[in-house]
């Protein structure tokens, strides 16, 4: 993604010796971290000769940074960034809770508005699915560059609405708490009925390491919505989170079933089948944050083992939805989300209707490369319970449904009426299998 070539506040004046440094210290901690070694080949090093000079001979921050960002696209894997400590952007995924997709309009190549998420900055601004963005702080954006938003101060839209009109729109992306600017968040879960007994779940994201607060939201809402025949459980423009997606998870059986664990580089064996018996197995999620020392407590000579640990749902009994359960999912649906995906696809557990997921789920951390700077590193790949790696693998639907933007703008969820029509076929369709 570009980034914004703006001044940024706190960005420092780098000599030609700190933005040498910097990259020296980008290589190293590649060479020593990155999840994939063998990646840093010869083609690799012939990227760091191309881009070198552009790098060391950058003008200012901005170039510097976008010159690193450059190079580091080289490697083609999520999870991968470089950025200053004192930015105030984000993309529109995080700053706005939406999304979008490119595709030809009366105005050009543009980007359109596909998952809004209530209750966030976009939705917030009566942004809808469809709508079609044209500027952003009145500079014309078109594909392939991506918009950025100031954190602190309010951002003007420019979009065609569903009624074909151009209109300016004010988005504030963050609010304070206390000294810090933090996101408005969007509603994190949402429920209703739709028809004869069938339910319908919406998260909007996994926040959170633990994610006890998402889980018990999870959980209140089922528990709200009563009985239930069916269950459609909509992932759309989830792009991930922690933990709390195992509620998720557990929803789908009433059994304890392992789902998956992540490996860095050096865990990666030949003989991984017999290894995975002895991996410590995390199944409950809290339901209060005070029972997140104990948590960590228990957990602490894994982690200081850097010892793999298994997630695997918690068991929370028969429901009267298992075997007759939908996921929706779309091009955006990335990171933990398909994390539940990949688990109900290996374990016969829902139906799959929508796009293709993302294919974006690694481990990753961030590592101080100097003057300010970090490095966003992925260490790490998540690996199901029989095997299968995610990442740079889109998990294809059972029933693909592409997203209609033209129908969007006339108020028409076609995904989502096409998995109301579908359920009603999944008791017969599992009558002969085993449902957990």
């Amino acid at each position: 993604m570009k980034v914004n070539h703006s001044a940024q506040p706190g960005h420092p004046q780098l000599s030609a010796g700190d933005r040498r440094a910097i990259l020296e210290k980008i290589l190293a901690t590649l060479e020593k971290r990155f999840y994939r070694p063998e990646r840093l080949d010869g083609d690799w090093r012939a990227a760091v000769d191309r881009h070198r000079p552009l790098i060391e001979a950058a003008d200012t921050a901005n170039d510097f940074e976008q010159s690193v960002s450059d190079l580091l696209a080289e490697l083609h894997t999520s999870h991968l960034g470089f950025f200053h400590g004192s930015a105030r952007r984000a993309s529109s995924r995080a700053a706005l809770s939406a999304t979008y997709l490119a595709d030809e309009t009366p105005f050009g190549k543009r980007w359109i508005f596909q998952d809004v998420h209530s209750g966030g900055a976009a939705s917030n601004a009566g942004i809808e699915p469809g709508d079609i963005l044209l500027s952003v702080d009145g500079r014309e954006i078109t594909p392939p560059a991506h918009p950025v938003f100031a954190m602190g101060k309010q951002t003007g839209l420019e979009i065609v609405d569903r009624d074909d009109q151009v209109r300016l729109v004010a988005v504030d992306v963050a609010r304070p708490k206390g000294k810090k600017l933090h996101f408005v968040e969007p509603t994190l879960v949402e429920a209703r009925h739709l028809e004869n007994g069938l339910g319908y779940l919406k998260v909007a994201m996994f926040p959170g390491m633990v994610g006890v607060e998402v889980a018990n939201e999870i959980s209140r809402a089922v528990e709200k919505l009563g009985k239930m025949d069916s269950l459609i459980i909509d992932l759309r423009g989830n792009t991930g989170g922690g933990i709390g997606a195992l509620r998720v998870m557990s929803l789908l059986t009433s059994d304890k079933i392992p789902v998956g664990f992540a490996l860095d580089r050096k865990r990666v064996t030949p003989n991984l089948d017999s290894e995975k018996p002895r991996f410590r197995r995390f199944n409950a999620i809290p339901a209060s944050k005070k029972a997140l020392w104990p948590l960590a407590l228990k957990f602490a000579p894994a982690m200081l083992a850097k010892t793999p640990i298994v997630l695997e749902t918690e068991g929370l009994g028969r429901k009267d939805f298992h075997g007759r359960v939908m996921l929706l999912v779309d091009r955006h649906t990335a990171s933990a989300a398909e994390m539940i995906v990949a688990f109900a696809r290996e374990n016969n557990l829902a139906r799959i209707a929508g796009e293709k997921t993302a294919g974006r789920l690694l481990a990753a951390t961030s590592v101080k490369v100097g003057q300010g700077f970090r490095l966003a590193i992925p260490t790490g790949a998540y690996y199901t319970w029989k095997g299968t790696v995610l990442e740079g693998t889109p998990i294809e639907p059972d029933e693909l449904v592409e997203f209609d933007w033209h129908g969007a703008r006339a108020n028409k969820d076609n995904i989502l009426e096409n998995a109301t029509k579908s359920v009603g076929n999944l008791h017969e369709e599992r009558a002969g299998g085993t449902s957990n």
